[in-house]
């Protein structure tokens, strides 16, 4: 377990590939705590190989993956060392569920390890990475990768992450680990497993447990983990409404404004004066990416801060260039880019925030034209269905099939499909068979004020150690 580690800033770990490992390696390399989006990384690195591994960094880290085997199975599969072809779409994955086929367990274990690895790869301090609750056929072989590469911390919100420090304790002892997992429905427990021993065999390393930040956007919350030695975490980042992605639904009778956004409200905002005195950590995210509001926050005995919009927008994150030209060229012509809290949005049922852009699905004619698909399926929804097995819908995918599945059609209205938006969003989208391009989705925080402050310092674009020298804070050698 990471001890006495407290940095001051830590970089949020964003979308799928936003927080990439070039740009978590670069935050931690500068003294503060690099984070990685821990979502899809499976798909990360399969797409990535068959697009060429041009660099060659996915292929250099697998030879670091303790049980080369697996390496060489994904290898195998997914590498083409001239890449795909024009429109060709790339290769579907196996799929996570209660009880994953091997080549799933092990393509996304050898995703999370590739990604860890790179950012840890070349001196760097501190680094983490960043779950989310709601993808929890995922977290045991996502935390296990993760922790084979050596990773110090895991974020994880989105939810509540009580059964988290159980599960890295077994895996850290390489004992069969697992959680259970909300099924629909259900009136007994089901549990999705990673085994340590018998994935790698003979060739497990000793693990070291990362420290568990948990993301809450309350006291009561924080006070309910803090509570119970069983379920508590090392930390907490305490997540306001104003924080791109995922923001936790407001409290009391959830009501929409005229723009058909959650209104949030005074008892939406943490005490923490209550956090302060569990005698914890935390860390505050949501609009404090200035200097004053790191100084409030620190006045306020947190830890420091978390920032997720300015790192998002820095060169060294996954975002694609075009996408990140198009939000410049608003600010070039002295507009602001809209950024709306989408109700609606999130299969997961979550609020979240999405940026108004040409040509991405917040779009809506983009949006009412895209085919609905369900193929990546990290949100889905296990439930349970008549014959008393389990099965598997979500909210973004074909109307007809969720209904069929017992969904309710009303369910579906507006829902997006984040898993193929956002991988598009840092370049590796989807492309069918008849030529049809999967369309991006970008999230940023609400504080749109500070990244046009920070714009009018770097007209040209900033580095992630310009954001943390933005912060006041001097960025380590």
């Amino acid at each position: 377990m990471v001890k006495d580690a407290r940095p001051v800033l830590i970089q949020g770990g964003m979308g799928v590939g936003v927080s990439s490992w070039s740009l978590a390696r670069a935050v931690s390399q500068a003294g503060q705590l690099g984070v990685v989006s821990g979502v899809g990384l499976d798909a990360m690195l399969a797409r990535r190989l068959q697009d060429g591994d041009r660099d060659g960094n996915m292929r250099r880290a697998m030879e670091h993956f303790p049980a080369q085997g697996i390496a060489e199975r994904v290898r195998k599969r997914y590498f083409r060392p001239t890449g795909r072809a024009t429109g060709e779409p790339y290769k579907p994955l196996p799929k996570l569920s209660l009880n994953p086929p091997r080549d799933a367990q092990e393509l996304t274990v050898l995703g999370n390890f590739v990604e860890v690895w790179l950012a840890r790869d070349i001196d760097c301090g501190f680094t983490g990475i960043n779950y989310l609750e709601k993808l929890q056929l995922a977290t045991p072989f996502a935390a296990l990768g993760a922790m084979l590469a050596g990773v110090d911390y895991v974020l994880m919100g989105a939810g509540v992450p009580r059964q988290i420090p159980q599960l890295l304790d077994a895996i850290a002892a390489g004992r069969p680990a697992g959680i259970s997992v909300d099924v629909h429905g259900a009136t007994v427990e089901h549990t999705v497993m990673v085994d340590p021993a018998d994935l790698l065999g003979a060739e497990l390393p000793l693990l070291r447990r990362p420290s568990l930040l948990a993301i809450v956007s309350s006291n009561m919350l924080a006070l309910y983990l803090a509570r119970d030695t069983a379920i508590r975490p090392e930390g907490f980042i305490i997540e306001g409404p104003l924080a791109g992605g995922h923001n936790a639904p407001p409290g009391g009778n959830r009501q929409l404004d005229d723009d058909s956004q959650p209104i949030y409200g005074p008892r939406d905002d943490a005490d923490l004066g209550k956090i302060a005195a569990l005698g914890l950590p935390f860390w505050l995210a949501g609009a404090y990416a200035r200097p004053e509001r790191l100084a409030s926050a620190l006045a306020a005995g947190a830890t420091g801060i978390q920032v997720g919009t300015l790192f998002a927008l820095s060169r060294e994150s996954g975002i694609t260039d075009r996408l990140r030209s198009q939000l410049f060229a608003l600010l070039d012509g002295g507009g602001t880019p809209t950024v709306r809290t989408d109700a609606l949005a999130s299969p997961t049922g979550f609020p979240f925030k999405v940026v108004a852009l040409a040509d991405t699905l917040a779009e809506r004619a983009v949006y009412e034209n895209r085919e609905r698909l369900c193929d990546l399926s990290y949100l889905r929804q296990p439930f349970l269905q008549t014959n008393g097995t389990v099965g598997y819908r979500c909210a973004s995918e074909p109307v007809h099939m969720f209904v069929r599945k017992g969904g309710v059609a009303e369910s579906t209205v507006g829902r997006v499909c984040l898993c193929n938006a956002l991988i598009s969003t840092v370049g590796l989208g989807q492309t069918r068979k008849d030529g049809y391009s999967e369309p991006p989705l970008v999230t940023l925080g609400a504080d749109i004020e500070s990244v046009k402050a920070l714009y009018d310092r770097h007209p040209g674009g900033w580095s992630a150690r310009d954001v943390i020298a933005w912060l006041g804070l001097e960025p380590g050698n």
